[in-house]
């Protein structure tokens, strides 16, 4: 587990405990005490290449298994939040054109059809979250998943390459239906936030896609290139080839309801 020098270096109240996602009894040690758990984590190429591969994909399934094995064993942890992805529900099937239009929290994507495309990191996520609900179910654990477009941010792309390139593997086909969506990194911090805050009054539940910038057209996929540093043709060249009769329309509306109630209520008690 790497912990950023900003971490190491914060003067608040925060303690790094070291623990490795393969070592279940590991991570109950440092989980020991809290009571809730975001697993925000995913696997890196430590090359700081854009390697993401088949086994990596199932490496994030493991650690998933693992941490959400160590969240239901430890007495202390009542709620859990992972960060999953917007990927895995937008991959849904070869025959795209006969499904409805609306891609939401309940849509879930097609494991058969990562593995032909060899969308990896669409893999690895769509893994990562079924295994979670399926130990969620079977240990009765409190859980919660956020499905984050491409996550965007000053320099966050360029801390975090492996994620940024991985998740752009099928782009130009995201793009032309209208599936291509971005989230700062700040605004999902406050997605998971408002998420945790509400499992305590179990008002929050199941699934919540997170985006605020779908990418239309090609002025935007032209500032969307620039921010991450690749050419705008990676996002939007040759679109045409993938163009299905009807485009897609994703939805955030569970999300966006929830964070307005959570915000209502925290200017309510200020």
């Amino acid at each position: 587990m790497e912990i950023s020098g900003e971490m190491m270096g914060c003067k608040s109240k925060i303690a790094v405990v070291m623990a490795k996602p393969n070592e279940i009894q590991g991570l109950m040690e440092a989980f020991d005490g809290c009571c809730g758990v975001f697993h925000t984590s995913s696997v890196a190429d430590p090359a700081g290449l854009s390697g993401y591969s088949k086994s990596m994909a199932e490496m994030e399934g493991k650690a998933s298994e693992n941490v959400m094995k160590a969240c239901a064993r430890t007495p202390s942890v009542k709620h859990c939040v992972l960060t999953s992805s917007l990927l895995a529900c937008i991959w849904r099937d070869n025959s795209q054109y006969e499904l409805p239009p609306l891609v939401n929290h309940n849509c879930w994507s097609n494991e058969s059809l990562c593995v032909d495309k060899k969308l990896w990191y669409a893999l690895g996520k769509l893994k990562a979250e079924k295994v979670a609900w399926k130990i969620a179910e079977e240990m009765s654990l409190n859980l919660t998943t956020i499905c984050p477009g491409l996550i965007t941010g000053h320099e966050f792309s360029y801390r975090n390459p492996t994620a940024t390139i991985a998740y752009l593997k099928g782009a130009q086909e995201m793009y032309a239906n209208g599936l291509l969506a971005t989230a700062d990194v700040r605004r999902l911090a406050e997605a998971h936030v408002s998420v945790f805050e509400a499992m305590k009054t179990t008002t929050a539940f199941g699934r919540y896609i997170c985006f605020d910038r779908v990418i239309q057209c090609e002025d935007e996929a032209e500032k969307l290139a620039d921010e991450i540093g690749i050419p705008r043709n990676k996002i939007s060249g040759n679109s045409s080839d993938f163009v299905f009769p009807n485009c897609f329309e994703l939805s955030n509306k569970k999300l966006a309801n929830l964070m307005s109630r959570t915000l209502r209520s925290c200017y309510a008690e200020s």
